[in-house]
């Protein structure tokens, strides 16, 4: 009897199942999210900027033949898809930089929660994030005039490339997050990749109209891979080289994602 009891007294407590844990981890930053939620919202307003001012001030680029005929806002949309994607998922780490200033980060750490749970949960918050605003960024589209031929099976197509871009550089800001500890550090970085990864990409010119150097450079940019998928879904056509590009995405997000795992395991060995 007394064994017993003591075997009873002296048992591990269970530990929840790794969906548990990650879901706890997104149920928190959702909370969170909803608490702030002037922030997601105010996003939205940027691509508000692009899609009326640009769809305006570039209407009369619709003619030319490069556009298909379609309108310059038709090929406009599927761009700034892509775009409010690219810089949300880049600020995905101003989060972790918070909550390694407020110790938040240590009791994780400290706790048996899986650190791959840690950041699954925090991505899939960034991810329904990134799908409610790409859903308005498409919504706005149509009130600007954009028209999608492709119909529903063509918006989800675009919205699951957009989803494949966000993890990318949701994955990839988290990792510079948790290296660089800091958000100077690394708002000037992404800074320093979203401009030149927009422009450097079909996302507001066809390629036949740039010069030779940025249409060589932009044939390997992801944003132009990711841009021209969505484009394609939304249009109801696919690209020519539309497997490899969706390929290459899928690859860059698993990268992205084991980055991710690495930094944080770095960081935990570090503190």
């Amino acid at each position: 009897m007394t064994s017993l009891a003591l075997a009873v007294t002296t048992a591990a407590p269970s530990r929840a199942g790794w969906f548990t844990q990650a879901g706890q981890v997104l149920r928190r930053w959702l909370i969170a999210t909803l608490r702030q939620v002037w922030g997601p919202v105010m996003s939205l307003i940027q691509p508000v900027i692009w899609i009326v001012l640009f769809g305006q001030v570039f209407h009369s680029l619709g003619a030319l033949p490069q556009f298909g005929g379609a309108g310059y806002i038709d090929y406009l949309v599927p761009g700034i898809l892509m775009m409010t994607v690219l810089y949300s998922g880049a600020w995905a780490g101003t989060g972790y930089i918070d909550d390694i200033n407020s110790g938040v980060m240590d009791q994780y750490l400290t706790s048996p929660v899986s650190r791959s749970a840690i950041i699954t949960g925090q991505l899939v918050q960034q991810l329904v994030i990134n799908l409610a605003q790409s859903l308005v960024v498409l919504g706005i589209g149509w009130l600007a005039g954009a028209r999608y031929p492709g119909g529903l099976g063509g918006m989800l197509a675009a919205l699951g490339v957009a989803t494949v871009l966000a993890t990318i550089f949701c994955c990839a800001s988290t990792a510079v997050a948790l290296t660089a500890r800091s958000q100077i550090a690394l708002i000037s970085l992404s800074q320093l990749i979203v401009l030149p990864a927009t422009f450097l990409s079909t996302t507001m010119m066809p390629a036949d109209l740039m010069p030779q150097w940025v249409q060589d450079v932009s044939r390997w940019n992801p944003m132009t891979w990711a841009v021209e998928l969505g484009r394609g879904g939304l249009n109801g056509t696919f690209p020519e080289n539309g497997w490899w590009q969706l390929a290459g995405l899928a690859v860059l997000a698993v990268l992205a994602f084991l980055w991710a795992m690495r930094s944080i395991r770095a960081y935990q060995r570090s503190v």
